[in-house]
């Protein structure tokens, strides 16, 4: 049962913070998205709770900034859809201000030699376009989006259940009696869904779970132009090459998000993916958390018992609570936060070697007009269908997308990279000033640390650009 404790009203910026002596019940540190959340939840169960932002701002990665002035980009992630449905609708979030601005058509492929493919909701949009290339192609398709529903619809309760975990430490006997069964719960539904599923959808599922993307969209595809528009989102955010195992979960992955019940759908947030992040606030807040900004968290303060009882800030303010809960990496976490000798040394070794390397880049661009295609022959500066969606820029083919992933492994810049272009302003009115738009290049692969140069040399940036 949970304990109810007075609720505290928040605070914007740390010079309002003066409880510096209360004893809180959850700390968190971090005020991306996820802290914000755990706040909101937390919070809405009665406990005390703050949020500890370095920044001036809150959001982490789902984040709004005016770089240039009158423009307003989100600077990472640029895209919603896999916010979980439950949490949009158990924080009220639309309440809070989240407005979903969906994509029709979602996305938009040119090609070298003039053609072009346009994919979306449009069931019927979706056969015309795949018939330029394959007929048999756009047959397969309809079977293809069936059978990833399926495999969504049996992930989908998985995705909200608490995953088995095991126990660390001893526990009381009531505790590890509960831990079981929540434990025998999740796999016993597991299990009857799978035999829901049916043996030859499981079987399909296992494939596409372990293996490459180009193997399961070549043994549904043949046009190249399909595959590699599909195999995008195999690959996007990733070291990972379209040949790598495991890379067809990763599609998957995809298609399991929804945008107002709507599966698979993307949708740009009206304000920037800022959005996102301040509605979660706006929840949290209303439930009485607190959310500080330009606290910066220097160190864990733990016990020589290995109990942790609170967080010293940069500014060299002690703030008290027997639960710390972090949104930063577990890199940051562990090795800057956690003060040495106090994490057993296998898990501090796995930690350290954590491999955290990127091999993307983000681009903003501030625009005074549309770019156009000439495969689609238009020239005049209203936004066509070809605007909307995610613009696939580079590799043509399933082979030039595994060049491009080779370069990098390389030390190199892709030679050909892929290329996602996204003009929210196309919907999204209030980020960019009349007539002007807001462009993201979502570039991939970028080596870490180039063998050829360094992003230190403002020269060589240049160059890449």
């Amino acid at each position: 049962m949970w304990r109810q404790f007075r609720k505290f009203s928040s605070s914007s910026s740390s010079s309002s913070f003066s409880a510096k002596e209360k004893k809180w019940d959850a700390l968190i540190i971090g005020g991306g998205h996820n802290g914000l959340t755990a706040a909101a939840y937390l919070a809405r169960s009665g406990l005390s709770v703050a949020v500890l932002e370095r920044r001036h701002i809150i959001g982490g990665a789902a984040v709004t900034e005016e770089l240039i002035p009158g423009f307003k980009f989100s600077r990472c992630s640029y895209l919603q859809s896999l916010l979980r449905p439950c949490v949009i609708k158990e924080l009220e979030l639309k309440r809070h201000g989240l407005k979903l601005l969906k994509r029709s058509p979602s996305s938009f492929t040119p090609l070298l030699d003039g053609r072009y493919l346009l994919l979306g909701s449009d069931k019927e949009l979706n056969y015309s376009e795949i018939s330029k290339f394959s007929k048999s192609d756009a047959d397969a398709y309809s079977r293809y989006e069936s059978q990833l529903d399926k495999f969504c619809e049996f992930m989908d309760p998985l995705l909200d259940s608490s995953t088995p975990e095991t126990l660390q430490g001893s526990s009381h006997l009531n505790t590890r009696i509960r831990h079981k069964l929540q434990n025998s719960a999740f796999w016993a539904n597991c299990l009857r869904r799978a035999l829901h599923l049916g043996q030859k959808d499981l079987v399909d599922l296992m494939d596409l779970l372990l293996a490459p993307a180009s193997k399961v969209l070549n043994n549904w595809f043949e046009a190249d132009v399909l595959k590699v528009t599909l195999a995008t989102d195999a690959v996007i955010g990733s070291t990972a090459s379209v040949h790598t195992p495991g890379s067809g979960y990763v599609l998957l992955h995809h298609v399991m998000g929804e945008s107002d019940g709507d599966r698979g759908i993307w949708s740009y947030v009206e304000g920037g993916m800022g959005s996102v992040s301040s509605a979660i606030a706006a929840a949290a807040k209303e439930a009485g958390a607190t959310i500080l900004t330009n606290a910066e968290v220097s160190k864990l303060m733990i016990e020589d018992t290995g109990r942790v009882h609170g967080v010293l800030l940069a500014d060299g303010t002690i703030l008290h609570s027997s639960v710390v809960l972090s949104n930063a990496t577990p890199f940051k976490t562990f090795m800057d936060l956690v003060p040495d000798d106090v994490l057993p040394h296998d898990f501090h070794k796995a930690i350290k070697c954590s491999d955290y390397r990127s091999a993307t880049t983000k681009i903003n661009l501030a625009v005074d007009r549309l770019p156009q295609f000439q495969c689609c022959n238009l020239s005049h500066p209203d936004a066509g269908p070809q605007h909307g969606g995610t613009i696939h820029i580079g590799p043509e083919s399933i082979e030039e997308m595994h060049s491009a992933a080779q370069d990098a492994e390389n030390g190199l810049p892709s030679r050909r990279p892929i290329i996602e272009m996204t003009i929210p302003t196309v919907f999204d009115k209030t980020i960019s000033p009349s007539g002007k738009h807001v462009i993201g290049l979502f570039i991939q692969y970028t080596p870490y640390k180039p063998s050829d140069g360094s992003w230190e040399n403002p020269v060589y940036r240049v160059k890449y650009l």
